[in-house]
């Protein structure tokens, strides 16, 4: 099988591309491996890459001044992740991007990015779109935060991504729901009952 056939079949669901095509754009892709609790990116670093997950599962973190982590994103096979103020500002990074469990990923450059954009109109739409995804979920995220209670933030959670639940443990799940784990550990409770 095509080493970068999940890569193929992600972009085929909003983008046609010929063999020719897809072999040229996967050539500009990097596989980068890491280990569970590995880095991927830290805060200050420069971003050079955006990453297609393969395989894993990774967490984008932002630590406020009192050492308090707020996970903005998780990202699992098929999704993408980076610090993205960074990559496309070109400014040191604000958040780290930590690896939950080993990962297989596609790094893609900005300049390779922009380069292929330039060069396939189709992807230059698969990135639009999926930054639009991004931009909707991100929304829906912030008026969960703003019009939800906790125990609805965690039925919601469940319900949209129920392999997270099995993937991670329940402090990082509570880190991401912004309460604490004692919080999270009642309303497990109550789920159970």
């Amino acid at each position: 099988m095509e080493k970068n056939a999940n890569l193929k079949t992600h972009l085929e669901e909003l983008i046609q591309l010929s063999e020719t095509e897809f072999k040229y754009i996967s050539s500009h892709f990097h596989l980068k491996t890491l280990k569970k609790n590995q880095s991927l990116i830290q805060v200050d670093d420069s971003v050079e890459h955006t990453y297609f997950v393969k395989k894993g599962l990774l967490k984008a973190v932002y630590t406020d001044e009192n050492g308090k982590e707020h996970i903005l994103q998780f990202a699992m096979e098929n999704w993408w992740i980076t610090d993205y103020q960074s990559y496309f500002t070109k400014t040191k990074a604000i958040l780290a991007v930590i690896c939950l469990e080993n990962v297989e990923l596609l790094a893609l450059s900005y300049n390779d990015r922009e380069k292929l954009c330039r060069e396939f109109h189709s992807l230059d739409f698969f990135f639009r779109k999926k930054a639009n995804s991004g931009y909707l979920a991100l929304q829906k995220r912030m008026l969960m935060f703003l019009v939800y209670d906790t125990k609805s933030r965690y039925e919601l959670l469940l319900s949209q991504y129920p392999s997270l639940y099995q993937r991670v443990s329940k402090s990082i799940i509570a880190a991401y729901l912004g309460v604490s784990r004692e919080t999270l550990s009642r309303l497990d409770k109550k789920k159970v009952l």
